[in-house]
């Protein structure tokens, strides 16, 4: 990279962190980064549980916003300290210093300017993701277990921590369900993007054939409610029903009806869970999911386009999905939202996702100023 080109970068470096600051109050920050920490230093602070968690959650966000604008800022004097150390050396190491601090500095531009525009209610929440293979068997459900191994990658590349809720497997390959929880700041500010239908198109490895296939599956994506958040429901309205649980590739990871599957009545809403050790942890577990998705409808009623909360999902099939992933006779995946698109199929299975998360989400706020 010449120095130019370097010195431009920098230029519109300073000019997004004065952008950044205009939009972070750092002084009110501060102060309410002092608040919580003397709230929590409060004799008696612990004993009401559920509120000190709440404290201690706002302080640690408000921390985490402090410290990476703080951190941006710093990275970006050191990369105009190397600039001119250059000028005035001309040092060809601290030329190749300077190179390697601007691609630092453009990827934690980026993603700061990508969690600028989580600014949903629950954007900063866990999320739930379920996938459910459409019809087509076995073709449909290896699909389904491609999409898990992707968001599995993807969470994997955030740092973020994933644990499997349900997995019904499939009966010769992939998945018939599963269920995530994936647990990170913002991560369903991001995975939002993700609600649709995915539509693939590939030479299937089940064809003797080798015919073209296409395939479709349905992603769901809810936000972990906290115990703020008030859902009223009631005993009467829910069937509850145990089964066996099984873990992926079909064994039995429990030899008792552990597993617990709750159809809420007047809604047709079921949630189940398999992952923990009792009946009764299960139950809870599948009440939280519950509490989730009854909440998420209750917003939904609300709101005059559904889009913002669920999207269009009404039929696994031709016509519906948010995003096609073609493996023949191209590689390109292609959101029909945002028009976004790559060539590169397989990267973006491997859980390389974010230039769709980046582009959904400017396309989101976009439609929200429109309206």
């Amino acid at each position: 990279m010449e120095l130019y080109e370097i010195k431009n970068r920098l230029d519109y470096f300073e000019q997004q962190i004065d952008s950044f600051r205009g939009s972070l109050d750092l002084e009110g920050l501060e102060a309410d980064i002092a608040d919580y920490d003397h709230q929590m230093s409060q004799p008696g602070f612990w004993d009401d549980n559920e509120a000190a968690q709440v404290v201690i959650k706002k302080s640690n966000e408000a921390k985490q916003a402090y410290d990476s604008l703080n951190n941006l800022i710093t990275q970006v004097e050191e990369l105009a300290m190397a600039v001119e150390l250059y000028e005035l050396s001309q040092d060809p190491e601290l030329l190749a210093e300077a190179e390697s601090l601007t691609s630092q500095v453009e990827e934690l531009i980026n993603n700061y300017a990508l969690e600028m525009l989580l600014s949903g209610e629950h954007d900063e929440s866990d999320a739930i993701l379920e996938i459910h293979p459409g019809a087509g068997g076995t073709e449909s459900q290896d699909w389904g277990s491609i999409l898990l191994r992707m968001y599995q990658r993807w969470a994997d590349h955030k740092g973020y921590q994933v644990a499997v809720i349900d997995y019904q497997a499939g009966e010769e390959a992939g998945i018939k369900s599963v269920t995530l929880e994936i647990r990170g700041r913002n991560a369903y500010g991001y995975l939002k993007s993700e609600k649709g239908v995915h539509r693939l198109v590939r030479i299937s490895p089940f064809d003797s054939n080798s015919r073209r296939h296409t395939s479709f599956a349905s992603v769901e994506v809810v936000p972990v409610l906290d115990d703020t958040i008030e859902v009223v429901i009631n005993d009467d309205d829910l069937r509850i029903d145990t089964y066996r649980a099984s873990g992926a590739g079909g064994q039995h990871v429990n030899k008792t009806d552990s597993a617990v599957r709750i159809t809420h009545l007047p809604t047709g809403i079921v949630t189940q869970s398999q992952s923990q050790r009792s009946q009764l942890q299960n139950r809870e577990q599948a009440m939280a999911l519950l509490k989730a998705k009854l909440y998420q409808k209750q917003e939904e009623d609300k709101q005059a386009e559904l889009d913002q909360i669920k999207g269009n999902q009404k039929e696994i099939a031709w016509g519906s999905q948010i995003r096609s992933y073609v493996f023949h006779p191209y590689s390109m995946v292609k959101d029909h939202r945002t028009n976004y698109e790559v060539g590169n199929a397989d990267a973006v299975v491997d859980g390389e996702l974010d230039g769709f998360i980046d582009a959904y989400l400017k396309w989101a706020m976009n439609l929200n100023e429109e309206g």
